[in-house]
């Protein structure tokens, strides 16, 4: 046995298998030609970011459009960092977002026959391959401690020369096997290096699927790849997981493009075939005049349990993700009113190179379209979903009567250009409390906005009149012109025009007849369309509120 087999067998007695049995165990997938793999991996550190959502969504659809699979990896490698439950939470809050899984990590179990999906449950075969590294010199045991480390940073900074452990700096790589084997066999802790043949005064080409071929210097760092609590290093994990689990496409953000001359250096060592890499544009948020990238400490809109505890309707966050990630799927949407971006036909090409600001108004532009395009069966349904955790006192109102409430959202729902009071859930409350008796008590008891200009005895009258003689069985073009004939009645011009022409002789005109109603029956100048109010309120509370809003006034 040569002493690089010694010394890999040194540091691995247990592991017996062979690259070629981790071929046999991982073989090719069966999927028809040009069908994608890809997959999410995310490490269980946090809150699922609105970036790695992003993210998440063009994966998903780059393998969905293809007929290809998607998959999900709990990257959990940094103990140090990790969050109990937060891997689960990830799950469920990409499910809530319609971003579901073919294969992989569930939480509780796996599913798919390329797994583990937890890295820190595929030690074996992390070990197995820098085993064979280690046989072949293509990696090496490392003792420098932290402080002899940092001394050669101070050194290399002094000299000012590219800081890092590569060529004449990285002194363990020059011990022989033999001088290896002697410091573990007297104790010594390592770490194990990839042993680079890179060269950072030389250029590599390398493709990327939405950037073309970016020009980037070589990796020379021999970088870690196996920690000293036996855990292996992203950089590391994630080429020998994306080969055994035959990833073809890998989504992730700009900000891992310096890191891919290492990643395909690995690949390229091994023998691999290298996934396509597609590097996502940032989402932005604009500060002081300059961009800057979306920051969890930040910006609450960066965590996407801003959205859920908001009660954002999922298909308006996807959409609006969309339309960061291809500029057709705007135009795509004047035919596809739905928002359904799984019909959508993504295309990588079509990325923007710029990062995109996030836009809170364009998402609410999105979130309104989809929420006036339900049903009000299903508005109802998912808004009481939402309350349950989140708002008592809309749950509290939809308590009183699940018809009721379908009713309220019912009004200028059914027609070609409904009504979009409503962004999310949590707008719903403030909108409808008025139809709740308690509620409207308590929104008229301060002083009530009516025109200043019209006597409060005038609207007296023309409240009273309003209850003798409205007829709640007509349609509204017809309710309408009764309710004009009412307004004459009580002194009120015919339009607006007839009455600037006339002043002293008017009360006001019939607009002003009609807001003197919805603030009598709503307690605000805003509101839906008069004639359903009345229809949803019924004649006995109209009439209630009418009269205490004259008692009020006089």
């Amino acid at each position: 046995m040569d002493a690089y087999k010694q010394l890999a067998e040194l540091i691995f007695p247990d592991i017996q298998e062979s690259l070629e049995d981790l071929e046999k165990k991982y073989p090719p997938r069966n999927l028809k030609e040009g069908a994608q793999v890809t997959r999410f991996a995310p490490s269980p550190t946090g809150f699922l970011h609105t970036g790695s959502l992003f993210t998440a969504m063009v994966a998903k659809k780059t393998a969905k459009d293809s007929g290809g699979l998607f998959y999900l990896r709990l990257e959990d490698t940094d103990t140090k960092r990790e969050i109990s439950g937060s891997g689960e939470q990830l799950i469920s809050q990409l499910a809530e977002f319609g971003v579901t899984l073919d294969e992989g990590y569930l939480g509780d179990r796996d599913i798919g026959h390329y797994g583990p999906y937890r890295q820190s449950k595929r030690a074996y075969i992390y070990k197995t391959v820098i085993k064979y590294l280690i046989e072949n010199n293509l990696a090496y045991p490392c003792f420098c401690s932290s402080e002899e480390l940092d001394v050669l940073r101070k050194m290399q900074e002094a000299q000012k020369v590219v800081p890092g452990y590569y060529g004449r700096y990285a002194t363990c790589r020059y011990l022989s096997a033999e001088e290896a084997i002697a410091k573990i066999k007297n104790g010594a802790s390592y770490v194990i290096r990839f042993r680079s043949s890179g060269d950072h005064l030389r250029k590599t080409v390398i493709k990327d699927l939405i950037r073309g071929e970016i020009s980037i210097a070589e990796n020379d760092i021999d970088i870690v790849i196996l920690k000293s609590d036996g855990l292996p290093t992203y950089h590391f994990a994630h080429v020998v997981d994306d080969h055994f689990m035959h990833t073809t496409v890998v989504t992730r953000g700009e900000e891992w493009i310096s890191s891919l001359p290492i990643h395909i250096e690995i690949f390229n060592a091994l023998g691999w075939q290298a996934p396509g890499y597609a590097h996502l544009p940032l989402i932005m948020k604009m500060e002081n005049g300059s961009k800057r990238k979306l920051s969890k400490r930040k910006d609450q809109e960066a965590a996407v349990s801003y959205f859920i505890e908001d009660g954002y309707p999922p298909r308006a966050v996807m959409a609006y993700l969309m339309s960061i990630a291809n500029s057709n799927f705007e135009e795509w949407t004047e035919e596809n009113k739905m928002y359904d971006i799984d019909k959508f036909t993504f295309n990588l090409n079509k990325m923007s190179l710029d990062g995109a600001l996030f836009d809170l108004d364009k998402l609410t532009f999105f979130a309104k379209e989809v929420i006036a395009r339900m049903s009000a069966h299903r508005l109802a349904s998912l808004s009481k979903k939402w309350a349950i955790n989140y708002s008592p006192e809309l749950l509290d109102l939809i308590n009183r009567g699940a018809e009721y409430y379908e009713e309220i959202l019912n009004i200028e729902r059914e027609k070609e250009n409904p009504r979009k009071d409503f962004a999310k859930y949590s707008d719903i409350y403030s909108h409808i409390r008025f139809f709740y008796h308690d509620h409207y008590l308590n929104l008229v008891s301060d002083v009530l906005p009516f025109n200043e200009r019209i006597d409060r005895s005038k609207i007296s009258n023309f409240l009273k009149d309003f209850i003798i003689e409205n007829d709640y069985s007509q349609d509204n073009d017809s309710w309408f012109t009764s309710l004009k004939a009412i307004a004459l009645k009580s002194g009120f011009a015919n339009n607006n025009k007839e009455y600037k022409a006339n002043l002293d002789k008017f009360v006001g005109h019939i607009g002003d007849a009609a807001e003197i109603l919805r603030i009598s029956l709503t307690g605000s100048k805003n509101s839906p369309n008069l004639w359903a109010i009345l229809k949803v309120l019924g004649k006995d509370e109209v009439d209630l509120r009418l009269k205490y809003i004259i008692e009020k006034l006089s």
